[in-house]
């Protein structure tokens, strides 16, 4: 890849102002549980393969399967003929000096790679995990991937790096109630592996009741799955490009005002190396640094790539996405509640344990909703009365925000779909938060 890299470089830099080749290749090796059994298991080998071209302040970003760099090249000589056509980029900036290659050193787990050829101990130690907890069954994937990124450009930034990564979930059924629990990391963890299984099946047993509630506003308390996929949205409205076109709750705000409580905190993290997004050098060669994007309930930073900062007249942060800036890992500050003692400081109200269908219905405001998925816990007098079945949060980012009163002192690392960017995350306690049941 590094060769093909350097093919595409030196034959289309004649033919445009700015070439970047960026490519990725991934090989995976992916086990579907179902029944408790593994299903499928599947390997593959993914490449990317992009270009950003420029040629008189006009941008092409180009996404490959093709690893035919006679293709690739044809391909990209044509957008040429197009270029008297296409309007000069509002947001053009030319690419930045190039920064130094340095990689970052333990983000590769010789563990991960020998589990990539026998990944059974690690599926039947989270099945075994979640069994023991009394469920009848369970569903789910494990993930074991090796990652190599290459970025080559015409103003002589070259660097590659390495990863591997674990992303695991698990949903475990115990009659018609289900629990679900993840987990994502560069490191092969057994003891995270075998609680994804655990927790699962906790949450799928934690109760055998069923419980009712009426819309209204409730104190509730969500966990690590929830947290990293609300923050994740919120990570997105966080980029320079959404906040330009008005497309985020952050355009609202400028640095230093306030958006939320005291004790909540939104760090982009792209030198954990324990973070599967980790990252040192950003998709225009900048040296990548870790950040508050909300710090003590105040706006610290929007992300920015190149292009956005010039906009504005600032520097990059490391962010860049070629036409968005974007955040590599998310870290939510802890607290000191202890996650034994959560129905006790709910004291009346809801624990939410996963949620899927988040949804914005105005980005500039902030409102949004999102529906629980498996388990969502009615407490009543400290204590867990039953299951609820599907509730429906319906707020604002900044109302959401400001009504954190507390973290655990213990945090998760989660990754799967509804978390796409790795996150850190605790559980949350959140005071009077308006909740509805979504009709059957």
């Amino acid at each position: 890849m590094s060769e093909l890299a350097y093919i595409l470089l030196k034959t289309l830099q004649n033919k445009f102002d700015e070439v970047s080749v960026l490519i990725e290749e991934k090989n995976n090796v992916m086990v579907k549980l179902w029944n408790s059994e593994p299903s499928v298991t599947q390997s593959w080998l993914q490449t990317s393969i992009q270009l950003r071209l420029a040629k008189s302040r006009r941008l092409w970003i180009l996404d490959y399967d093709s690893k035919d760099p006679l293709y690739i090249v044809k391909n990209a000589e044509e957008v040429l003929k197009l270029a008297s056509r296409i309007e000069e980029s509002e947001l053009y900036a030319p690419l930045p000096e190039p920064g130094k290659c340095s990689p970052l050193t333990n983000t590769y787990d010789p563990n991960v790679e020998s589990s990539m050829n026998d990944p059974s101990r690690l599926v039947e130690e989270m099945v075994d995990a979640s069994i023991s907890q009394g469920v009848d069954r369970v569903a789910g994937t494990l993930t074991l991937s090796k990652t190599r990124t290459i970025l080559v450009d015409t103003r002589g930034f070259e660097c590659s790096e390495e990863k591997t990564g674990v992303e695991a979930y698990i949903r475990a059924f115990k009659g018609e109630f289900s629990g679900h629990w993840a987990h994502g990391s560069t490191k092969l963890d057994h003891n995270a592996i075998r609680e994804v299984g655990r927790k699962a099946g906790y949450y799928a047993t934690i109760t055998n009741k069923k419980a009712d509630i009426s819309p209204g506003e409730y104190n509730v308390v969500i966990s690590p799955l929830v947290a990293g996929n609300l923050f994740n949205y919120l990570a997105y409205m966080a980029s320079a490009l959404w906040v330009l076109i008005g497309f985020s709750v952050f355009a609202k705000y400028a640095p230093g005002e306030k958006i939320g409580s005291d004790v909540i905190s939104l760090y982009d993290k792209p030198r954990d190396v324990t973070l599967p997004g980790v990252r040192s050098f950003d998709d225009e060669g900048v040296e990548t640094f870790d950040k508050p994007i909300i710090e003590n309930g105040l706006i610290k930073n929007v992300l920015h790539n190149t292009a956005t900062a010039s906009k504005l007249q600032l520097k990059s942060t490391g962010n860049a996405g070629w036409i968005y800036p974007r955040a590599w890992n998310l870290e939510i500050s802890s607290g000191e509640l202890k996650e034994e003692e959560l129905p006790s400081i709910v004291k009346n109200g809801l624990i939410i344990t996963n949620n899927w269908y988040t949804r914005l219905q105005n980005y500039y405001e902030g409102y949004f909703s999102t529906v629980s998925r498996d388990v969502a816990l009615l407490v009543r007098n400290g204590e867990i009365e039953g299951h609820v079945g599907r509730v429906r949060i319906a707020t604002s980012y900044p109302r959401l925000l400001s009504s954190i009163t507390g973290a655990t002192k213990n945090r998760y690392d989660i990754a799967w779909w509804e978390v796409r960017i790795p996150t850190r995350a605790p559980f949350l306690a959140i005071e009077n938060i308006p909740i509805t049941k979504p009709e059957a």
